[in-house]
């Protein structure tokens, strides 16, 4: 399939939109440019198991794989992240969350017995860490979401996790904004009911990342800070459009 040579200056959405999964396949691969041939190596392997794992899920219009690699894609490209592990981390930081038996029945896992819950994720993040290392696996975990408590609002424990699971680890604060951008300032790109129950769930998200970006230790240049704060901004004007009260004319 032919790409237009601005491929690499798109916004990841019009990529989706008009050339889709292959698209942003292709923009992916023009990101790994910029690294070795070990980096590029592991960031295919990462890839190959995302896609894998995700084979057929969707996310509302669209295969869950776009996702994944808009989350990668703008690590590499906006936030210029050379690390990686972060940027491997990004591909799966959803796999143990949707698929731990899977993952724990892969090569690396126990070799036999059933997995649920928390053993489940415990062998997943143990298959991640024989492939990939430990500090992929501890990334992948720090952005994974635990079991809630469902006599408790969910939103509030996401919330909570966010918050005290990214206070512990600077560089899954990275993935997590980039997930965040994704699914917040991309509200606009979903249809149907997710659009508002999307944008009620990651609107009081907003001033925890503000918070979280602006730290010290959040590994990343004051330029990229920058630019994600004017992201979160519009995340929060299109939260705004979509769930206040237009005002009434006098």
């Amino acid at each position: 399939m032919e790409f237009p040579a601005y491929l690499a200056t798109m916004p990841m959405h019009a990529i989706t939109e008009i050339h889709g999964e292959p698209g942003l396949l292709a923009r992916f691969r023009l990101e790994l440019r910029a690294f070795d041939e070990a980096a590029r190596a592991r960031l295919t392997e990462a890839l190959d198991l995302a896609a894998e794992l995700h084979h057929d899920d969707r996310r509302v219009r669209e295969p869950y794989l776009n996702h994944l690699l808009r989350v990668a894609i703008r690590m590499m490209h906006h936030y210029q992240v050379r690390d990686v592990d972060v940027i491997v981390a990004g591909l799966l930081h959803d796999a143990v969350e949707d698929h731990p038996g899977e993952l724990a029945a892969m090569p690396g896992g126990e070799p036999t017995g059933a997995h649920d819950g928390g053993d489940a994720t415990a062998a997943a993040l143990a298959v991640l860490a024989a492939r990939f290392g430990p500090r992929v696996a501890r990334l992948v975990g720090a952005v994974t979401n635990p079991a809630y408590d469902p006599g408790r609002d969910k939103h509030v424990q996401y919330r909570e996790h966010v918050a005290a699971s990214l206070d512990r680890e600077p560089w899954a604060r990275v993935i997590k904004i980039s997930d965040f951008t994704d699914n917040g300032v991309g509200v606009i790109h979903t249809v149907g009911p997710k659009v508002t129950s999307s944008a009620r769930k990651y609107r009081p998200l907003v001033p925890v990342y503000r918070d979280l970006v602006t730290r010290a230790d959040t590994p990343l240049s004051a330029p990229v800070k920058e630019h994600i704060l004017g992201q979160l901004d519009l995340a929060e004007e299109r939260f705004s459009a979509i769930l206040d009260e237009p005002p009434h004319p006098n």
